[in-house]
């Protein structure tokens, strides 16, 4: 198959170098676009020499994310990532799910990797294109379990790549990835090389916008109503995703624990924002995957860890203009900018989640404050 399963070929004869096909779906096809063998194993490794190269180059340049193709196993996202630290990179590694045998690894590979993204133009072809929907499912809640951003990504709004609209199936598709846990949709040939990409990227947000302020709006009038009984839950109180089973690598878990209290007291005082101050990102993205009602501000002096955070949902990077230990500069910070953004009005209640220095470690300190 060629161009994401539009082409359709079999295959009549094979020399040590040639293949002679048929062609069963015939169609266009362009330059550099992958060929794809359902059902087949290859021998060919995950990175190639050329891929190695690459790695290399980003890991000099400073990027923040690096993503693996064909990911099989949970081994070759490890090298990937050790090829990155050797260089002195802290970049964080994606690994795409496109193939069968990252689906039956996938446990293991979620595990290893930094953040996850169901390609779903190779993987709609290398396995059955019915399921495929059941498996971007699984690979959402194998990524709740064990705290990893999430990505869908492939023919989110494929026909804008020359129509001006998207059909309401598409529109549909955007919604439920975020409502099953997204937290990101991508695009891709919508804006590499079609027609309208500046049209396309404000109809996704305009979807992203809008399923994401009924969900909250009808989560809220839950939370509401069962605070109003007594009988609000340990999910229901403020965070809309199940607790992990797996902490992400990095994070305490005194550290969970202050960031799931802190959002459940943000919840009941009808706080505007809860403040995170993180230097490495891991405690936004405990904040990040409970999906939490109150909004999320993620402070750090890290520069590559505040742009890293603009992947975890719900969280809007702050650059710290004080040191993150600093609990009252960074309450007078955060203020400043709320109040400046229109983000806070005088009386609003935030919640700051910080360390305070002593103890077992971690952040072990929910401080209300008043602005």
């Amino acid at each position: 198959m060629l161009a994401d399963g539009t082409i359709s070929l079999v295959v009549e004869a094979r020399t040590s170098d040639e293949v002679r096909c048929r062609v069963v779906q015939g169609g266009v096809v362009r330059s550099r676009q992958g060929v794809n063998l359902p059902g087949v194993k290859l021998s060919v490794a995950a990175m190639s020499a050329t891929d190695w190269q690459h790695a290399e180059w980003a890991a000099a340049a400073g990027a923040d994310f690096v993503s693996l193709s064909f990911v099989r196993s949970a081994v070759e996202v490890k090298l990937l990532k050790e090829l990155l630290r050797t260089r002195g990179s802290k970049a964080r590694v994606v690994a795409k799910i496109e193939k069968r045998e990252a689906i039956d690894g996938l446990e293991a590979i979620v595990e290893a990797a930094d953040a996850v993204m169901v390609a779903r133009g190779d993987l709609g072809v290398e396995t059955d294109v019915a399921s495929m929907p059941m498996v971007q499912k699984r690979v959402i809640r194998t990524c709740q379990r064990y705290q990893k951003p999430v990505i869908v990504a492939t023919q989110m709004l494929d026909s804008m790549q020359h129509a001006r609209r998207p059909t309401r199936a598409e529109t549909t598709d955007v919604a439920n990835a975020i409502l099953d846990g997204a937290d990101a949709c991508m695009l891709s040939g919508e804006t590499a090389i079609g027609d309208h990409p500046r049209l396309v990227v404000e109809m996704m947000r305009r979807i992203a916008s809008a399923t994401e302020e009924q969900y909250l709006h009808d989560r809220r009038q839950v939370l509401g109503e069962l605070l109003g009984r007594g009988r609000a839950s340990a999910v229901s109180a403020g965070e809309f995703l199940p607790a992990p089973e797996f902490l992400v690598d990095g994070l305490h878990p005194i550290t969970q624990a202050v960031v799931d209290g802190a959002g459940r007291i943000a919840a009941e005082l009808d706080a505007k924002l809860v403040v995170v101050a993180s230097r490495t990102g891991v405690t936004a993205i405990a904040r990040s995957k409970r999906r939490g009602a109150v909004p999320t501000v993620g402070v750090s002096d890290e520069p590559a860890t505040l742009r890293q955070m603009a992947l975890y949902w719900g969280v809007t990077p702050l650059a710290a203009v004080v040191a993150t230990a600093d609990t009252g500069g960074l309450l007078e910070h955060v203020c400043e900018w709320g109040l400046a953004a229109g983000r806070l009005r005088r009386g609003d209640r935030i919640l700051l989640v910080a360390g305070t220095g002593f103890g077992a470690g971690g952040h072990n300190m929910a401080l209300v404050h008043e602005v």
